[in-house]
């Protein structure tokens, strides 16, 4: 286990206590980097804060910034289910709230382990024994009110999996109760979509679908990637995957890479339901649409390398002619290794640039926009047919 982190900044608010919790405690204890830090605050009012010229930004709940350090100092709170979903709870906030209240009403455990100044932890769910255990469990069952618990469960399962970390057997029977009933649908897609993302920052993402599957959210949130359900198709998204982490490629290429085996009909449903943003959707429709171009590269004619190089917009989306091509080379390597692989990565880079040099003379500029277009397009044609471009 990690160091404790150090509290500082707080000597002048003797008249309630202030605590490092969550993230910031677990990560130190886990010895991994610490990114940012939330702290409770017990027994003071939002008067007091303000008064020690602390900025407030909660809307739902009293969250105030401190005047150096911009960090998020909450007022202990408890909350109430009154509706459904994410932002069905009532919450309350006062002097009397205890800090073994405000950490009751968090998920697992191992974010529910508090600090105070002197360094001292604060357990009351046992989250230190559960972080050496290598166990993510819910506090209490509480947890099945809030149905995006079970996405940040998939979530923290697939973070730490390279440490050992498994979901409880108890927590797991939880979070396929709360997928047989209706309140997943609840969920706001954005809310959906951001733990997916979060997802694929991690060092084990497909973790996260395998989690969802396992308690059955899957088919109630991703109905129309019900092929990436499918056993192959999971294995498939896992070897990908373990492959571009290896060569340090982006989310954009890890999403790409997972969803390319779906058939259009497929993608374009799934995009009709989650507005994905545009880098990640416009990559993942790339591939879909032309990964059997670029895997038969040896075979394409010259009009057929200036339709695709054109298709691809290579002269203004190079980056994501790049990405392409890493997750088209991924694709590659499953059907032919790795020598066939560099060849087509090496070919590919080699048409683009290719494609590039061709320009026209001045005085072929003063004809009209469609003429320009017809001359550079026989132009690239001419010049894939001649030259011995292959590598």
């Amino acid at each position: 286990m990690g160091g404790l982190l150090k509290i500082n900044g707080c000597q002048n608010m003797k008249s309630y206590q202030i605590y490092l919790v969550g993230g910031a405690v677990r990560d130190a204890l886990l010895g991994l980097p610490v990114h940012e830090r939330d702290w409770i605050v017990v027994g003071a009012t939002p008067q007091q804060l303000l008064a020690q010229g602390f900025k407030p930004v909660g809307k739902d709940f009293p969250v105030f910034l401190h005047p150096k350090s911009q960090e998020e100092y909450a007022l202990a709170r408890t909350e109430r289910k009154v509706g459904k979903g994410y932002h069905g709870f009532e919450c309350y906030a006062a002097q009397e709230v205890t800090l073994e209240q405000d950490l009751a009403r968090r998920d697992l455990t191992i974010n529910a382990i508090a600090q105070d100044e002197n360094g001292e932890l604060i357990d009351p769910y046992h989250g230190v024994s559960d972080l050496q255990q290598r166990l993510l469990r819910h506090v209490s069952a509480a947890f099945t009110e809030d149905p995006l618990r079970v996405l940040r469960a998939a979530r923290f399962a697939a973070r730490f999996a390279h440490l050992g970390f498994q979901i409880a057997p108890e927590t797991m029977a939880l979070m396929q109760n709360m997928s047989s009933t209706n309140e997943l649908l609840a969920l706001h897609p954005n809310r959906i979509w951001n733990e997916w993302q979060k997802a694929l920052t991690t060092t084990s993402p497909w973790i996260f679908a395998d989690v969802l599957q396992a308690c059955g959210a899957w088919m109630i949130l991703f109905p129309s990637l019900k092929r990436l359900a499918e056993p192959m198709y999971q294995q498939l998204a896992k070897v990908r995957l373990q492959r571009l982490i290896a060569q340090q490629a982006s989310p954009q290429e890890y999403f790409a890479a997972w969803l390319a085996d779906l058939e259009k009909s497929e993608l374009d449903q799934f995009f009709k339901s989650y507005t994905i943003p545009h880098a990640y959707a416009e990559l993942a429709h790339f591939v879909v649409k032309h990964k059997a171009t670029a895997m038969q590269w040896e075979t394409l004619t010259a009009p057929e390398w200036v339709t695709f190089l054109g298709q691809a917009d290579v002269l203004r989306k190079n980056q994501r002619w790049q990405q392409f091509i890493t997750v088209a080379s991924t694709l590659m390597h499953e059907r032919q290794g790795s020598a066939s692989t560099q060849k087509m990565q090496e070919n590919l880079l080699a048409a683009a640039q290719l494609f590039a040099t061709v320009k026209l003379s001045t005085d072929a500029m003063s004809v009209s926009g469609k003429e320009i277009k017809v001359l550079l397009e026989n132009k690239r044609m001419d010049i894939f047919l001649k030259e011995p471009w292959k590598i």
